[in-house]
Parts: structure tokens; sequence; C-alpha cells
């Protein structure tokens, strides 16, 4: 079965300028069709639709130096984000200064293709580190984009034949700020990755290393993802049906536990666990985890020496006091969720 997903790589640095001056385009062309929309709006109460902006863009790719299609595509774009956010006007796009905003230049499907080693667009050929094997690909919609320190990368949709997930076993994950992710079967992923770095980031902060600062954040974002995509991709070929409770990371970051919630990436884990159970065609749900801590995985009991409250948040193992079964705070959490997700199963999905 097809499926649709999206691809990285690094775009080599020797065309980090022109592809700044890209990005300067865009960002012009942005900024026209904000200003163009908002004063439609202020003055004619009218809503100017993706293709009434186009007709204003029009042949301003030769003077920007753009390809034909990408002012078309930042109009879409635009209108798109006007309505997702519900606002008559958007955010500038900054070509210079501190606060300036990162590139971006968007490519029509079929405006770039693999061509003598390079990605091929606008008569340029952008040469890459090329770890996907992109010339086993037809690529669709795609961009350049820029990252906090500078650097470029190619992100393209492709589409590729799904491989069904030959695992017959179901796991379920408990989300925590000690350990990112524990699974049923006691796997346990530590995460943390701000965190063991803090003290170089610190001082590379006091020294005004700004290069320095972004590259130290790189680096533990890089990591995060990385093990994240390893766990992820390990639970999908194992399984045929994953749980996860449903614990938020914007709830916990209103919290003072703001900063390891963050540094455990539960929303980027559950994104991907989305997507790669839909590719495989395997199950995928988010269950209620609530009191999945204190219930016994062993007898179904809430005792009194399970571990409740904030203030327990220090007990990692603990002893029931109904059946005696010794647990794992975060195993016995995992277990229960797993739990939970078969009597979801078996129950069936409601009727709408």
């Amino acid at each position: 079965m097809k499926q649709t997903k999206t691809l990285r790589v690094r775009v080599k640095d020797n065309h980090s300028a022109q592809l700044r001056r890209m990005a300067r385009s865009v960002n012009l062309v942005w900024n026209y069709v904000n200003e163009l929309s908002e004063r439609s709006i202020r003055e004619r109460d009218v809503f100017l639709s993706a293709f009434d902006l186009q007709k204003y863009v029009q042949g301003v790719n030769q003077e920007l130096g753009l390809h034909s299609h990408t002012p078309v595509q930042v109009c879409k774009e635009y209108a798109t984000r006007r309505k997702q956010f519900k606002r008559r006007r958007l955010a500038w796009r900054k070509s210079y200064g501190a606060r300036r905003s990162l590139g971006w230049v968007p490519i029509n499907t079929g405006m770039a293709q693999w061509k003598n080693g390079g990605v091929y667009h606008n008569g340029t050929v952008f040469k890459v580190w090329d770890s996907w094997g992109l010339a086993d690909y037809k690529f669709r919609s795609s961009s350049f984009s820029e990252d906090a320190r500078g650097l470029w990368y190619f992100n393209v949709v492709v589409e590729f034949e799904a491989r069904p997930s030959e695992g017959a076993a179901s796991v379920g994950i408990d989300l925590g700020c000690k350990d990112a992710a524990t699974v049923s079967d006691g796997t346990k992923e530590t995460g943390r990755w701000y965190r063991g770095i803090e003290t170089d980031l610190a001082t590379a902060q006091r020294a005004r290393k700004k290069k320095r600062v972004a590259a130290i954040h790189a680096k533990a974002a890089n990591r995060r993802k990385d093990a994240m995509h390893k766990l992820s991709r390990k639970l999908v070929d194992a399984n045929a049906a994953i749980f996860v409770g449903n614990v938020s990371s914007k709830a916990m970051s209103q919290t003072r536990n703001a900063k390891s919630a963050l540094d455990a990436g539960w929303g980027m884990l559950k994104t991907m666990l989305s997507y790669k159970c839909d590719h495989a065609g395997i199950v995928f749900e988010e269950v209620n985890e609530a009191f999945t801590t204190q219930r016994c995985s062993c007898c179904g009991v809430i005792p009194d020496s399970s571990p409740k409250g904030m203030g327990a948040l220090g007990i990692r193992e603990w002893e029931c006091g109904s059946c005696g079964a010794v647990h794992d705070r975060d195993v016995n959490a995992a277990r229960n969720i797993l739990a939970l997700g078969h009597e979801r199963l078996a129950g069936g999905m409601p009727v709408l």
C-alpha cells in the first residue's frame, strides 16, 4: 500500500548564501500578501483566498530570483495559516536583525527533482548529504528550511510502499519525567537530554557565545529525536498494538516539572508512534492513565501502600499490601495502561 512520508537531508554549506537570498525574497512576498490581505479585510471586509492573492504576485519571481511557483506556494501557505490561527493579519517575516525569521523557501510538486547527484531547483543543483537515497523516490511538494544554527535542509514529501508489521505482541507505555518512556516489558528510555548538558550550556551563555549556545541546544534536540525514532521503530516492528497514557506536555508545562516534562519529548514520541503505526497497519491508542501508578497490575486493587500524590514521586518501588507483589512504579503503570488498552479493544469503538 502506498504511503507518504517526509524526508529531510542537509544541504551543503556553499549554497547557504543563495538560499538566504531566496528566503529574503520569500519574506518579501509573504509580507506583501500579509499587508494586502489585512487591508482588504479592513477596507472591504473581504478575506482574500489563496487564489485571489496569487493574482497579485504573478511575474514577481523574475525580479526576486525565485521559481515561478514559489510565490504561489507562499500565498497558499499564508491563506492556510490565516485560517488556522483565525487572525486578520499574521506576523511579519523579518529578514534582518537579531530576531530575524528562519529561512524558508517552499517548492511546488514537481518543481524540484534529483539531477546530477543533487536537488535541481530554479536552475541550480543543490548538493546535499543524501542519507536517504533520494534518487529512488519521486518528489512531491518540498521546501528548503533553515535551523537556528544557520544550517539549511531540503525537506521533501515522497511516496513509499508501506511494510506491514510482523509483530504479534502488544505493549503499554508510561510516560514520565525521570524516565521519558517506560514500556510494559520493562524497557526504559531514560531521556534527560537537556539536563545532561545544562552545565555546558550555562558556561556558553555566560561567555555570550551565541553560536555555541545554539549548537548545544541542537545537540540535545538531535539526541532526543534520534532516541525517540529508535524507540518508536523498535516498538512498531515488534508489536501489533501499542497503548500510551494520555499525559499532556502542555498541561505539565504549567507546573514546576515543566523543564523535565518538555525535555522528555512525550509529544514527539506520540507523533512518531501515530504515523509509524498507521504506516505499519497496527493499533495505536491513547488511554486514560488515571490511577495506573496506584493500582496493582497483578490483583487490580489500589492498596494503601501504593504511592499517591506529588509527595510520593520519590517512591520508585512499592509492595502491594493486598497480594504482596513488588512493583517498579513505572513498569506497573505501563502494565495497567496495557490492560486498559485491551479493555478498549474488547469493547469496540462507539458508533457515531
